[in-house]
């Protein structure tokens, strides 16, 4: 069965594609408080910026990006959302990356837009280690609730109500939000470490784990 992880070059202009919705509304106070001196997703990277990073990644990724900036009337994570949802309402599917996790692998964002694209399910995310991380990919089946969100737990709330799949991924730039300065000099870690080795792939559990009242 062709899916997103094995379709040839070109294959973005033949189907529609999930947009991987970046959220970068945040004010970022955690990481002024414990010393930062610049907005977090301005922080130096290599050579780079923190969102520089991030949008690069999802570039890299071949799939659809649209950007969610600070804007007054959005108080939380969850107006964020359903703004950058809305924004792109026609979109088939949407992939929620904050914009502080610069180091996710295009790889795995490809796996999360598969799996609620080609393997069915309305929800998905990856994990690293068994903890569960971003982006959080929901199928076109969730815009109402998408849509209808507020508050500060994003989309915790729709994901616990969906037929979601959790998968296992050899990135731990799924786990690494720049939160605080100490962050940023691990995230700075970790490039350095994959500068000196080839890059891990996006690897799938073969059996991932299924939520949802119709899978128990």
């Amino acid at each position: 069965m062709w899916t997103l992880r094995n379709l040839r070059p070109g294959w973005r202009e033949l189907k529609p594609l999930p947009t991987v919705i970046v959220l970068a509304a945040g004010r970022g106070e955690r990481f002024f408080r414990q010393g930062g001196r610049v907005h977090k997703l301005q922080a130096t990277l290599a050579g780079s910026t923190v969102i520089a990073r991030c949008l690069q990644a999802v570039a890299q990724s071949g799939l659809p990006c649209h950007v969610v900036h600070a804007a007054a009337h959005l108080r939380s994570m969850g107006d964020s959302i359903a703004q950058g949802v809305a924004d792109c309402e026609a979109a088939p599917g949407w992939l929620l990356l904050p914009a502080d996790l610069p180091l996710v692998l295009p790889s795995t964002l490809r796996a999360v837009a598969d799996a609620i694209m080609e393997d069915g399910f309305e929800a998905a995310r990856p994990s690293y280690r068994g903890k569960s991380g971003h982006p959080v990919g929901f199928s076109a089946f969730k815009r109402a609730e998408l849509l209808n969100l507020k508050g500060f737990g994003g989309g915790v709330s729709v994901f616990a109500q969906s037929v979601a799949s959790i998968f296992e991924v050899n990135d731990s730039g799924v786990l690494l939000d720049i939160d605080t300065p100490e962050r940023l000099r691990q995230a700075r870690d970790l490039l350095r470490s994959r500068s000196l080795q080839p890059q891990p792939a996006c690897a799938i559990l073969p059996a991932p784990q299924i939520f949802g009242e119709n899978h128990a």
